[in-house]
């Protein structure tokens, strides 16, 4: 995909999408497995089917409903990826980064992205809400390799902060405010479909990851391309490979996240308060 094509790509999607939604949206909500239920508590909303949109990816995986979802949320205009799309469906980085983009154009400031993730971190335990304070790149994919175009970002964006402090630190009172327990930690993020094996898994550790998961990390950096403000909470659904004795399947990952729906949902209401 040329650049010049991506930006076409982008403003044909865009206008399509500012005739459907009913409002302009501030803040952009990306969804990770089974974590669609924070758009049950869209007000106002607006739901449009991934295959209604032009260029759209369409999501493949089991806990992704494929729907944009335009609302409000504590009277906060939100722009809702329910389900997201991955580089192991075969998806380009460019491809599964364009809504990224997208929400940018029409008036995202900033993101929150949620994912489910195995626990690296031994002090971990399933359950557990993980703030993201930065990441690692193991899928070895960067949606910015290419033809580069001016107008869709820097050539070379800065990294150094990609996740936001202040949005961190607005995390973390919302967490103690509602009695909910959010650990901090760098995420790893591999290209999968297949689970890390314990070799991968203690390299990553002594590496200084706390979580790991298939998702987020290209999402993130076209978002500090474009510079949107970035805040991210990974889900603890289970612990990564050869941490304890659990055999890691999709649908485990699945029953575990459902469990903990409502505590991400209690921070993340509060989180979009605060954005």
């Amino acid at each position: 995909m040329s650049g010049t094509n991506l930006g076409q790509q982008i403003s044909e999607t865009v206008e399509v999408l500012r005739k459907k939604l009913r409002v302009v949206p501030e803040i952009g909500l990306i969804l990770g497995s089974g974590l669609g239920s924070v758009a049950d508590i869209i007000a106002d909303k607006t739901t449009i089917p991934y295959e209604d949109i032009p260029h759209f990816p369409i999501s493949t995986v089991e806990g992704h409903a494929g729907e944009l979802i335009g609302g409000t949320i504590g009277g906060r205009h939100v722009l809702a990826l329910k389900g997201r799309f991955h580089l192991y469906e075969g998806y380009s980085a460019q491809q599964l980064t364009l809504p990224v983009r997208v929400m940018k154009e029409l008036g995202v400031h900033s993101l929150m992205v949620t994912n489910a993730a195995g626990g690296v971190n031994p002090a971990f335990k399933p359950g557990d809400l993980m703030l993201i304070t930065d990441h690692l790149n193991f899928t070895f994919h960067n949606p910015l390799v290419g033809p580069h175009e001016k107008n869709l970002g820097e050539r070379f964006p800065d990294l150094s902060q990609a996740y936001d402090p202040e949005l961190q630190t607005a995390a973390k009172r919302v967490a103690s405010e509602r009695g909910v327990c959010l650990q901090e930690g760098v995420y790893a993020g591999f290209l999968g479909p297949s689970y890390e094996t314990p070799a991968e898994i203690r390299m990553i550790g002594m590496l200084g990851a706390d979580a790991v998961g298939m998702s987020t990390v290209p999402e993130v950096i076209v978002a500090r391309q474009v510079q949107l403000r970035v805040i991210g909470i990974s889900c603890i659904c289970c612990m990564a490979a050869g941490i304890d004795d659990q055999v890691l399947s999709h649908g485990e990952v699945m029953a575990a996240v459902e469990e903990m729906t409502h505590q991400f949902t209690l921070l993340a209401k509060g989180i979009i308060r605060e954005m």
